[in-house]
């Protein structure tokens, strides 16, 4: 008779859970079709995934927020984790509200340490390209320098994407340049003034009038 055992699963961490919440197995091996879906849900969201992330992963931003998971970033894909909850969470969990962006320096900061101590290099593309993402989110004064370094980052992604994937990262460096231009011309994220509470430029009431937002532009 075959024997079974009683010892638990082993468990999987909030970590590992947050990973494969927002890569799912065998992304970085789909077909293009696949992959775009995927790449929509990440970049286009919408009430219903906006309300799992909420539901599921809630209590682990507020946690994030207060600190209590730094230890996360001791490894790259802890550190990875981190950044996804406090740059990507928070926009879904807080849309709309100034806390949607409250947490761009503390997930710039992870971002940056760890690109220089080079804990991105190894990951998949589309890892990488989450965690460099917040170069290009947090506003301040260096915003064009990191944002000139996101777009480098883009373009080494299009060399190292899979022949059936440089659409899609091509697609992405075009975004990336044209953050670059927002930040240019404006210093900030326009889009984010009502919400905030900033004053318009009549240059960004005009850019806000005339233009595509960037980020709502689709592949």
């Amino acid at each position: 008779m075959k024997e079974t055992s009683n010892r638990p699963a082993r468990e999987v961490s909030a970590e590992q859970e947050i990973l494969s919440y927002w890569f799912p197995p065998g992304i970085h091996e789909a077909d293009a079709e696949t992959y775009r879906e995927q790449w929509l849900r990440w970049f286009a969201g919408g009430p219903e995934v906006e309300q799992e992330i909420t539901d599921r992963f809630g209590e682990v931003l507020e946690q994030a927020r207060r600190g209590e998971l730094d230890s996360w970033a001791e490894t790259p894909r802890g550190r990875l984790a981190l950044i996804i909850v406090l740059d990507q969470f928070s926009r879904s969990v807080y849309k709309d509200t100034p806390l949607a962006y409250a947490q761009d320096p503390a997930a710039l900061r992870l971002a940056q340490e760890g690109i220089e101590a080079g804990m991105d290099r190894g990951m998949e593309v589309a890892e990488r390209l989450f965690f460099m993402m917040p170069l290009g989110h947090a506003e301040g004064p260096d915003h064009l320098e990191r944002i000139d370094l996101a777009v480098r980052g883009a373009e080494e992604q299009v060399y190292l994407a899979p022949a059936h994937l440089k659409p899609l990262y091509e697609f992405s460096l075009g975004q990336a340049r044209a953050h670059r231009d927002v930040i240019a011309r404006f210093g900030r994220h326009a889009h984010r003034n009502a919400i905030l509470g900033r004053a318009y430029t009549p240059e960004e009431l005009e850019y806000l009038k005339n233009e595509i937002l960037v980020h709502m532009r689709r592949p």
